[in-house]
């Protein structure tokens, strides 16, 4: 059962899945495509195709993966690949017909590859902004605060719809969240108030907000130390201090069943002593969520 008001983009056919990096090693389009219809009928609302390093190498596969997808499945595709050409070759092959005419999505438009905005000239697209980092002096930097983020995205929104003629609905802005194991810098934080200024913002009115929920338990223990389950209910934790503040889509696996923890769960009331925490003080905290006193 999704999880009222939250968007699910489909994360499986990736090769950061072993699973899936052995159906890409072995070219078994029919597990492939096993795969795609389980993430839509758990209600995946979206598909991210990601075929990594294969896709540089061979961009016919990743063409063969989207046609083999919009074979049995009939949801909009994000299409996933820091390649111009192999995209631009994607975006030919992918049939929007096959999802009742919606528009893909380009994963992901960021400043430092700027010029993946003009496949938007290819195909209309849906486009995802990465909005943690930006270009500053003429090179890339990691944003630091949620103001950072939400300058980045608006000046990208505007950019987009300038050059583009890009409406905000079509746009996800991605606050990336950090790993809670390795974040001694408050990047988490950053994330969450990010999240609420771009919500907050006139100006990004109608525009999503999105991230990939499954780097935050990375490194961690299957088990808190109320014995509960550490990851899924981290995941949830994070969901249910950022969607009150606006956001709305998360790159996940939809059969995960995101629910919204009640205000005395342990993990919850853990998560959120430690994002407010920095340095070695958020790494002794992250150990409490696991270690038994």
């Amino acid at each position: 059962m999704s999880l009222p008001g939250l968007t699910i983009i489909g994360e499986r056919i990736n090769p950061g899945f072993r699973s899936t990096q052995a159906m890409f090693e072995k070219e078994d389009f029919a597990a492939i495509q096993a795969l795609a219809v389980r993430q839509a009928q758990a209600g995946a609302r979206f598909l991210n195709v990601n075929a990594g390093t294969k896709a540089l190498h061979d961009p016919r596969f990743m063409v063969e993966v989207v046609r083999a997808i919009q074979a049995v499945v009939d949801i909009p595709l994000s299409l996933d690949c820091p390649d111009f050409d192999v995209l631009k070759t994607v975006l030919l092959a992918y049939d929007p017909d096959k999802a009742h005419g919606e528009k893909p999505i380009l994963n992901s438009i960021s400043e430092s590859r700027w010029q993946l905005a003009e496949l938007l000239k290819v195909r209309p697209c849906r486009a995802i902004l990465m909005s943690s980092e930006q270009v500053r002096d003429g090179r890339m930097v990691p944003n630091r605060t949620g103001a950072e983020v939400h300058e980045v995205a608006l000046r990208k929104a505007r950019r987009l719809a300038a050059d583009y003629g890009m409406r905000n609905e079509d746009l996800f802005v991605d606050v990336s969240i950090a790993t809670l194991a390795a974040d001694t810098e408050g990047l988490i934080e950053m994330a969450l108030d990010g999240i609420r200024l771009v919500r907050q913002d006139p100006a990004l009115a109608g525009v999503h907000i999105m991230g990939g929920l499954s780097n935050l338990p990375q490194h961690l223990p299957d088990k808190a130390a109320d014995g509960s389950d550490l990851k899924f209910q981290l995941e949830c934790a994070f969901l249910t201090v950022a969607m009150p503040l606006g956001f709305d889509t998360v790159l996940g696996t939809p059969w995960r069943g995101y629910q919204l923890l009640p205000g005395d769960n342990f993990v919850l009331r853990e998560f959120r002593r430690i994002v407010a925490l920095r340095e070695s003080e958020a790494l002794m905290a992250v150990v409490d969520l696991y270690q038994e006193a």
